[in-house]
């Protein structure tokens, strides 16, 4: 492709060389460069691209995208000048990759909880539907059935593009893909046409990247500002958030709610740790998932549905057969009569949420055990909320190793038990070794008791001074409930 047909629709562009060059692919990794490739140099938040231009021209590219121009310009190579990379690579990667978002139905989900739980969802609904489908998350990305491991919950916009345009080639009608807000902040979706967003919720998170909260929202906010008029903007009414993410929005916008007036409405109608039973819409319909949260979120998939013009008998039918997600309240049974609950909880309110759907099942008739941590080099401000919260709701508590990357882990559980009040702390062990932790709450739990193990949910690893080691919640509950 011509650098000329890269550069179309992208303006304040000042060029140094021939436009007339040929591309024969972009890339923002200096390292993985090839002959004839164009180099976008992008200023991360760890390192600025600018530096590797020299490295990458010297590697074979052909053109160089930048906002300032080194000063040895290499022979032969085009320098694209424009004054932000970041506004522009998402369009340049798009145009390359020709268009694919605009070749299928694209469906965005973002918030702070429930991403991951509605864009897997939605791609087993629509592929139990007959439906070609993508998936693009946390877990793992999807192109029908072939899995193509994740790395970020939403990749770099040229990778994002390369797998849309695979997924095009594939025949899938629909993708399915969490929206983070430093995805959103970095425009990594920048360039994308996407036929509906999803809002779900918004609460503390991320604070580390975004600073403030207003930061954090605004992020969210953006993706639904940007949304086409031919598009379709979903919204939980039941957050206080919700009507402000679509205040500028020119899409369409449907509401829904499990409290109030809303398009489309939903209530429990019974529940226990095999699932719910629901009303949605004046239908009734047993789902395999427990927790109020997840009435939002199942509501949210079949709002989805209905807006792609799906039948409501059809949606319910597909809802009724779906599994829980990986590490999303996945409960282990023991012999001994007692529920493991695994669930990726790693926010103050995901934790309330889970330790909720739990009260509301027990009903007072078990304990409730929880082994938590929290993330080395993020947010700080939530460290003493989440141990807060797990001893407001749980009998025993046990405060662990999470992913402490490159901090001291005990600094870490020292920072969360500065939360609790002596006589919160009665309740309370603190066990650095994530193994030992999950052990011990095995050794504790009696028939009929509730052990939640939150955090991690499906990463089967711990970051620890920058090496991943395979750590499996799942693994070493199922270990110590079948010993």
């Amino acid at each position: 492709m011509k650098l000329n047909e890269l550069l179309r629709n992208i303006k304040n562009v000042a060029l140094t060389g021939s436009d007339n060059v040929e591309i024969t692919g972009v890339n923002i990794d200096s390292r993985r460069i090839a002959t004839g490739q164009l180099f976008v140099a992008m200023r991360g938040t760890q390192v600025d691209g600018h530096r590797f231009i020299t490295k990458a021209t010297e590697q074979g590219a052909a053109a160089v995208l930048c906002e300032e121009l080194p000063e040895v310009l290499s022979e032969g190579v085009t320098y694209v000048k424009v004054p932000s990379t970041e506004d522009v690579v998402g369009h340049v990667a798009t145009a390359f990759y020709g268009n694919p978002s605009e070749k299928l139905k694209l469906v965005g989900a973002t918030g702070t909880n429930g991403k991951t739980t509605i864009a897997t969802l939605l791609y087993n609904m629509f592929r139990k539907l007959g439906y070609k489908c993508g998936l693009l998350s946390t877990v793992c990305n999807y192109i029908e059935e072939e899995v193509v491991p994740a790395d970020h919950t939403t990749p770099d916009p040229i990778e994002l593009n390369r797998l849309l345009a695979q997924m095009v080639d594939a025949g899938c009608q629909y993708v399915f893909m969490e929206c983070s807000s430093h995805a959103i902040a970095q425009k990594r979706i920048g360039g994308l046409k996407f036929s509906v967003g999803i809002f779900t919720n918004l609460t503390r998170d991320h604070l580390d990247y975004h600073k403030t909260f207003e930061n954090y929202r605004d992020a969210k906010k953006l993706f639904f500002d940007t949304l086409p008029k031919d598009a379709f903007a979903i919204t939980n009414v039941d957050d206080k958030n919700g009507m402000v993410m679509v205040q500028n929005c020119k899409a369409k916008v449907k509401t829904y709610s499990t409290r109030s007036m809303a398009d489309m409405k939903a209530r429990i109608l019974e529940f226990h740790f095999e699932g719910m039973y629901l009303e949605i819409d004046g239908r009734e319909v047993g789902v395999q998932f427990i927790g109020r949260f997840n009435v939002s979120n199942l509501l949210a998939v079949y709002g989805t549905a209905r807006v792609l013009g799906e039948k409501p008998e059809d949606i319910l039918i597909a809802l009724s057969t779906l599994g829980s997600v990986s590490g999303r309240l996945e409960p282990i049974r023991s012999a001994d009569g007692f529920t493991a609950i695994v669930d990726y909880a790693h926010t103050p309110d995901a934790l309330e949420n889970v330790l909720n759907a739990i009260h509301e099942v027990l009903d007072g008739r078990g304990k409730v055990i929880t082994v938590c941590g929290a993330g080395g080099n993020r947010d700080k401000g939530k460290r003493p909320l989440m141990a807060k919260e797990a001893a407001r709701q749980s009998d025993r508590v046990i405060i662990t190793s999470d992913n402490p990357r490159f901090e001291d882990p005990q600094e870490i559980i020292n920072d969360m038990l500065a939360g609790l009040d002596r006589q919160q702390m009665k309740k309370v062990l603190s066990i650095v070794d994530r193994r030992e932790a999950i052990r011990t709450a095995c050794m504790m739990a009696q028939k009929g008791d509730v052990i939640l193990v939150a955090g991690k949910g499906h990463e089967n690893y711990q970051e620890i001074k920058g090496v991943k080691h395979h750590f499996d919640d799942k693994e070493v509950v199922r270990e110590f409930i079948t010993n």
